[in-house]
């Protein structure tokens, strides 16, 4: 782990270097989903780093980077992406980005098309929060800051994995080791991540300047971002190539990592 200073705050890198015999490998960049952190990523990175050199970002206030006052909207979490490529000296790379970090790789993709070499965009959408949902992630959200997190797991695990995933010992042990890192980051940090993303401003007006090959993944059972946001993006991305993964949750890169990487891995290495 490692704090960048980066747009007068610290931002917490993990970077796994390049593999020993390849110095100039490519660089896969890796934003996570909300109320989660760099570790969402853990099976893509043990999958690429033989390949590639991994740069996982930690947003605000979430995983090992501290809480800020403010600057927890996509704009702001999408310059300090764009800060740590550019503090690090690696791109264009190839950034992948699920859910949250989905919102800021579309971001990436439509303003700063000479530091992406592909972008893959996995579980997210470029328009805004849907109506129906944001008046009960502000009320996780403020009711997380007063009591923490643990009375709220239950209401928060079923949107991120797909119950099929949630009923199998795997999935249950995903649970707790997700609960025992959130349960330890800031409230703070946390209420105002949960907030940047209920409060986003849409960007599907200009996600159709994309240049960088893009693949979109979403499971066919994410109830947070449902597939038709991914189909949206889709087609409004000029050759963008959709894979959706049958019976998968939000968090797919945790819930079905091997079809996740299945997609992936191909897709990186062809560009």
């Amino acid at each position: 782990m490692t704090l960048l200073d980066v747009n007068g705050v610290q931002v917490n890198v993990v970077d796994t270097g390049a593999p020993p015999d390849r110095p100039d490998a490519p660089v896969v960049v890796l934003g996570h989903g909300l109320l989660f952190s760099t570790t969402m990523w853990r099976h893509q990175i043990e999958a690429l780093r033989p390949a590639y050199r991994c740069v996982a970002i930690d947003w605000r206030g979430q995983g090992a980077t501290p809480a800020t006052r403010d600057g927890y909207d996509m704009d702001t979490l999408y310059a300090d992406a764009v800060a740590v490529i550019e503090r690090l000296g690696v791109g264009p790379v190839h950034y992948a980005g699920l859910s949250m970090g989905g919102f800021v790789g579309l971001r990436l993709g439509a303003r700063r098309p000479d530091l992406l070499r592909s972008l893959t965009l996995i579980d997210t959408s470029a328009g805004p929060e849907d109506p129906d949902n944001i008046s009960s992630y502000r009320l996780l959200a403020a009711l997380y800051r007063l009591v923490g997190w643990r009375p709220l797991k239950g209401k928060v695990a079923p949107i991120m994995f797909s119950e099929e995933f949630l009923a199998t010992p795997e999935g249950r042990e995903v649970v707790q080791i997700w609960s025992g890192e959130v349960s330890r980051q800031s409230r703070r940090g946390t209420h105002g991540a949960i907030r940047g993303v209920t409060d986003r401003l849409p960007v599907d007006d200009e996600i159709g300047a994309i240049k960088a090959p893009t693949l979109v993944i979403v499971g066919a059972g994410d109830v947070a971002t449902t597939s038709d946001k991914s189909d949206a993006i889709a087609e409004l991305v000029p050759d963008a190539e959709l894979v959706v993964l049958p019976g998968v949750g939000h968090v797919s890169a945790l819930e079905a990592p091997e079809a996740v990487n299945g997609a992936l891995i191909p897709f990186l290495a062809s560009h």
